[in-house]
């Protein structure tokens, strides 16, 4: 799969909203995860929980939303997974409204808002989502700092200044190196962790064979058959077949 179309896949996930919420009737076990939370300012829309299944976005649970902006899901799971938390607003806006979180067993609380439905969203609950968090927090950074060379580098273009332009493409690819860097030992210090192949395979599936080959024997033999750790397997697999 290549979780980085899964952005497109979202906005032509929002599909026909279920009649029920079947999940909110079964039984609490050792694998429930209870999602619920509050969208301050909502008082008329739709909330689907998704997920991704067989390459596509499907909505596995839905609630409409009348008054009352708190909302809670209750869905069984095998194992932690990402999921979304999708908003189908009556404004007809498509953007920001699709919260992204890393889903496990247990309470997971989601506090936002309608105006900043994505950007302003608070997840406790989840161990691997914190995680997840706490990296985007450091992507976030990278990224700050490229879009800054970039500009400084187009600038260096406009003005015909190639010394100055080379000198910041070379930082530009220093910086991709160490971001790549970030996501690996990331993950490997976390290798017990499911979120750990997902950024592998978001973040760092670009990097040589042999990185991924030493994150991959880094990762616990659960993480290993989970439902990422399966993914890079196959990945690595898929990339070896193509260089050989």
């Amino acid at each position: 799969m290549n979780y980085r179309f899964l952005a497109i896949l979202i906005s032509l996930a929002f599909s026909i909203p279920l009649n029920s919420c079947v999940s909110r009737q079964e039984p609490l076990t050792e694998n429930t995860m209870t999602v619920r939370g509050t969208v301050e300012g909502l008082r008329v829309g739709t909330l689907f929980l998704q997920k991704v299944e067989d390459s596509e976005i499907v909505s596995i649970d839905s609630l409409m939303i009348s008054g009352n902006p708190d909302f809670e899901f209750i869905h069984q799971i095998e194992q932690p997974e990402i999921f979304y938390l999708y908003l189908q607003k009556k404004d007809g806006d498509t953007l920001n409204d699709v919260i992204t979180f890393f889903g496990e067993p247990g309470m997971i609380d989601i506090q936002t808002q309608l105006s900043t439905f994505e950007s302003s969203a608070i997840i406790t609950g989840s161990e691997n989502q914190n995680l997840l968090q706490d990296f985007f927090s450091y992507q976030r950074r990278f990224q700050n700092q490229n879009l800054d060379l970039l500009e400084d580098y187009l600038n260096a273009q406009k003005s015909k200044n190639l010394i100055l332009a080379d000198s910041l493409q070379q930082a530009i690819d220093q910086l991709l190196t160490r971001r790549y860097l970030f996501s690996i030992n990331y993950a490997i210090q976390n290798a017990d962790k499911f979120m750990a192949p997902y950024i592998i395979l978001t973040h760092a599936s670009e990097v040589q064979t042999h990185w991924l080959d030493s994150i991959s024997n880094t990762l616990s033999n659960e993480v290993r058959e989970s439902i990422y750790g399966r993914e890079l397997m196959k990945f690595i697999e898929n990339r070896k077949s193509k260089e050989n």
